[in-house]
């Protein structure tokens, strides 16, 4: 038990008001600014067509899709910290977000991409799915934490490759241009479309691994232990991979390559509960929902001559808050 320990849901009304001020600021905030009179008038369909475009078309679109990222990625990194053991885990330990990148990176090397804007999201998609048949080939029946972590370097390793590869061969500059900037991660000139394909994903794969609560508590004893306690870990595992490579997934493939989220945000989450993985799940998805949309609505109103890319940012956030962190709590685990 931390002795920070907060109250479950008093955890959980916090977070979610911090990210209902995020998710407020991102739609007010921008190139330009909208008061909140604006922003109601917009809503209610009165005649400010400006103000109505902004937040239909570019801010609430843009907004929720944040949220649901930050949400998945900060989720995954939880579930699978609390699988694994590992403290270092998140969605790329799997590979399943280098998987799902490199079948981004395949749409826009082959030119599938300029077909319909729904192929870029359906082999992110397949790619992370594709990374979870592959998992369960490499792994077997094995239960055992340390073969799927090695399982899923090789997968990564594998993805990352393949991207390289791709990068390699691009036929021109602008093509390998456009890879790159996919793979740094952006949820610029996203649109109600990419919500409709993402969020299905996310609310499945979200379902999937709040489902593991109890499983993901009873490991912390061990297998074995776990086992004695009525923890079917086949179905345990099953439950996890599927839904990180679906959820995950449908975030990538609208948001491109964002890392840190689902590696910091379960370490800032953990002090204030009682250190069990249920116990982190839920705040953790809200937590993360928080800090992407907060990293988004920094990459719009930072001065740049381009706007900077949601990957980097969360990069150059992540790093130093994680460092910071594991010389706190390093003796803790």
């Amino acid at each position: 038990m931390s002795r920070f320990a907060l109250p479950r849901w008093s955890l959980i009304t916090a977070l979610a008001a911090l990210m209902l001020v995020a998710a407020v600021a991102s739609l007010l905030f921008g190139a330009v600014d909208l008061s909140v009179a604006r922003l109601v008038d917009a809503a209610m369909g009165n005649n400010d067509k400006v103000a109505s475009i902004i937040l239909f078309d570019l801010r609430l679109p843009r907004t929720i899709l944040a949220l649901a990222v930050g949400a998945m990625l900060g989720l995954a990194g939880a579930a699978l910290q609390g699988y694994l053991r590992n403290p270092l885990a998140e969605p790329s330990v799997l590979g399943t977000s280098n998987a799902a990148a490199l079948g981004g990176v395949a749409a826009i090397y082959f030119g599938l991409a300029e077909i319909h804007p729904i192929i870029l999201p359906l082999l992110a998609t397949g790619g992370a799915l594709v990374s979870l048949a592959l998992l369960f080939i490499l792994s077997g029946r094995a239960e055992s934490p340390l073969t799927l972590i090695l399982a899923g370097i090789a997968v990564g390793t594998l993805a990352v490759a393949g991207t390289s590869l791709a990068l390699n061969l691009s036929p021109n500059p602008f093509a390998a241009m456009e890879i790159m900037t996919w793979l740094l991660g952006s949820l610029e000139n996203r649109s109600f479309d990419h919500v409709w394909i993402a969020l299905p994903c996310i609310a499945i794969g979200g379902a999937m691994l709040l489902w593991n609560g109890r499983a993901l508590d009873a490991l912390t004893l061990g297998e074995d232990a776990a086992q004695a306690l009525g923890t079917d870990l086949r179905r345990t595992r099953l439950r996890l991979l599927i839904g990180t490579a679906i959820g995950v997934g449908g975030a990538v493939a609208v948001s491109g390559s964002i890392g840190f989220i689902g590696l910091i945000v379960p370490h800032l989450v953990r002090p204030l509960t009682d250190r069990s993985p249920s116990a982190i799940l839920l705040p953790s998805a809200i937590g993360g929902a928080a800090l992407l949309t907060l990293a988004d609505l920094g990459v719009r109103i930072i001065p740049t001559t381009n706007e900077l890319k949601l990957g980097v940012v969360t990069a150059f956030l992540g790093v130093p808050v994680f460092l910071v962190h594991l010389m706190r709590e390093r003796r803790l685990w």
